[in-house]
This record gives C-alpha cells, sequence and structure tokens, in this order.
C-alpha cells in the first residue's frame, strides 16, 4: 500500500478553511461594482482555469454586456473562493468557472463549509483540458513514462511531486499514477499552480501534473519535460507528447473538465442569461483560436445536464480516491 502521510496536513487546511470564514465576512457586493460580472475563480493565477478564463474575457464582457472581472481567491486547494462564491447574492452577477477539483472535495475532506453541489447553481458544463505529467530535466534525466517509472522505483519515496493543493484533480491525478506504477513519492502541496510551476521549473520538487495551458510555454522553451498526457488519445495541441496509455499504463486517463457555476437560488431567467453568455463567448472566433491552441475540448452542455454530471462526477471521484487509498482528512 503506497503511504499517504503527506496528504493530511491539518494544520495548512485549518489555516486556510479559517481564511475562507474571514473572507467571507467581506460582503461581495460591497465589492461590486455597478454593471459588473464578477468571476470568483478559486485557483491562483496562471492555473489552467484562470488561463482558460482571462482567454475568455473579452467575449465574455461583451455577452453580458457588463465589465466582467475575473477575481482569484485560492487557498485550501479551492475551499476559500468556493465559500465565498457560495456565500455570494443570487443575482447572478457572481459567478466562478471551476476545474472539477469540485466534485472531488467531499471524497478527500472530512468537513466544508458548504455543500456539494447543494450550495451551487451549475450553469454549463463548458469542456475540458488536457493534463500533462511534467519533470524537471535537471533534476530527473528521465524522457519517458518506463524511464521515470524506473527512476522512481529505483528510489522509492525519495522523490517530491507537487500540487496545486491537498485534493485537487492534480494531485489525485498524480497519486493515481503512483498507484497504477506500483511506485512512491513525497506529495508537496502548493496554494496554488502558480507557485507550484514555479517550483518546478525552479527544481525544489521533481515532478508534478498540471493542467496544459499552465505548463505548456515552460514544456516549448525547455524548462519542464513533459513526460505524458493523461488524455486517451494525443491532443492536436501538443501531438508530439505521447499519452500514459500507449507507454504501457492502459488506464491511467484522468479527465480534466471545467464549468461554470453560481451560488445557490439563481432564478432560471439569471441561469439562462450566464448560459447564453457562455455559449455566445466561446463561440466567438478569438475564443476558439485560443481553446484549440491551449488543447481544450469545448462542448457546452445544459443546465439539467450540468446539474446531472456534478451528481454523477462526484461518485466516480470518490470511487477514484478510494483507490487510490487516499483517507479523508
Amino acid at each position: 500500500m503506497i503511504s499517504r502521510q503527506n496528504f493530511s496536513r491539518r494544520s495548512v487546511l485549518a489555516g486556510s478553511v479559517a481564511a475562507a470564514v474571514a473572507m467571507a465576512a467581506w460582503p461581495l457586493a460591497a465589492r461590486a461594482q455597478s454593471g459588473t460580472v464578477r468571476f470568483i475563480l478559486p485557483n491562483a493565477t496562471g492555473s489552467g482555469v484562470d488561463t482558460i478564463t482571462r482567454a475568455a474575457q473579452p467575449a465574455l464582457s461583451k455577452a453580458f454586456n457588463a465589465s466582467v472581472v475575473v477575481d482569484n481567491q485560492p487557498g485550501a486547494g479551492g475551499v476559500v473562493g468556493l465559500q465565498a462564491l457560495a456565500r455570494s447574492a443570487p443575482d447572478g452577477n457572481t459567478l466562478s468557472i471551476v476545474s472539477n477539483n469540485v466534485v472531488i472535495f467531499p471524497s478527500v475532506l472530512k468537513s466544508l463549509p458548504f455543500d456539494m453541489p447543494g450550495d451551487f447553481t451549475p450553469i454549463a458544463v463548458v469542456g475540458a483540458t488536457p493534463m500533462v505529467l511534467v519533470v524537471n530535466p535537471s533534476k530527473v534525466q528521465a524522457t519517458n513514462s518506463k524511464e521515470f517509472i524506473a527512476l522512481l522505483k529505483s528510489k522509492p519515496g525519495e522523490l517530491n511531486f507537487a500540487s496545486g493543493g491537498n485534493g485537487t484533480i492534480l494531485h489525485l491525478a498524480t497519486e493515481l499514477f503512483l498507484e497504477q506504477a506500483g511506485v512512491r513519492a513525497k506529495h508537496i502541496p502548493y496554494k496554488g499552480v502558480g507557485p507550484m510551476v514555479t517550483d518546478l521549473i525552479g527544481g525544489q520538487v521533481e515532478f508534478g501534473t498540471a493542467a496544459l495551458p499552465s505548463v505548456q510555454a515552460h514544456i516549448k522553451s525547455g524548462a519542464l519535460r513533459a513526460i505524458g498526457v493523461l488524455t486517451a488519445q494525443r491532443t492536436p495541441a501538443a501531438p508530439e507528447i505521447p499519452t500514459f496509455a500507449e507507454q504501457g499504463l492502459p488506464n491511467f486517463v484522468v479527465d480534466a473538465w471545467f464549468a461554470v457555476i453560481g451560488p445557490k437560488g439563481l432564478s432560471p431567467a439569471h441561469v439562462k442569461k450566464a448560459h447564453d453568455a457562455v455559449v455566445a463567448a466561446f463561440d466567438d472566433p478569438a475564443v476558439r483560436e485560443a481553446m484549440t491552441k491551449q488543447g481544450n475540448t469545448i462542448s457546452i452542455g445544459t443546465p439539467e445536464q450540468a446539474q446531472a454530471t456534478f451528481r454523477s462526477e462526484l461518485a466516480k471521484y470518490a470511487a477514484l480516491v478510494k483507490k487510490a487509498g487516499i483517507e479523508p482528512q
């Protein structure tokens, strides 16, 4: 059984959740601007979701006929920003674009300051983004999955892997890789993808899993080396990177989807307005081009489909967390 002792870090999580309570004490209405739609992102600047949202920001502003502000509120792997969203007024002026981290939290955290999805209104699952396992090339000589697994086996528990926070999809994806490869490594959680990538490049940690858009430039520059993508097929945005499935781990495929949500209690009119704006924005030619370059696949579903997806994915990730041997903290 793989050791999960580094997953707990109870004191860090407790402090982050306390910060969430303090943040929620700020009335969002007092901070909002007139004629503004605020997207609270429970992710740091430079994360995959942040990259997607900022690429769509001008088109979203046009579609909403309002100023669209991106408000990054990272912390506790996303709990901070989600609590702020849950406590915002259901007036259609405060929304979020989130990753499937949100359906993992209930399986890895014993308590949350909100109910998922009960305290939110899923509006649309927008699409999926490819994830890639990367290494620091100065620290890791391996160039493919076979060599990397051999290295991990030769140094059990000695290499460090980074994630954007405990219980995030990036953390879970790497844990599943370790479980399927039959190897061990030490988890180092960060308060967001930006600091994680900085330390990956700096060599403070040897490897980690990230959304392709957040590390694509660093792979191209040689600052990071891609070992494999976690998709079922190679991504057109980086066709030179092989899948893990074709490198001997046929069951190691992890989806990373992103969705638009709002607080609980949004009226049908507000849901329709937000859904229509998202459809229009992601159909904008400039946004379509940006999504293609990032490797994102856009397939916008209905609000009803979003509700069903959130509930089915909660069950799916509960099973994956159990399979990886991660105990809720």
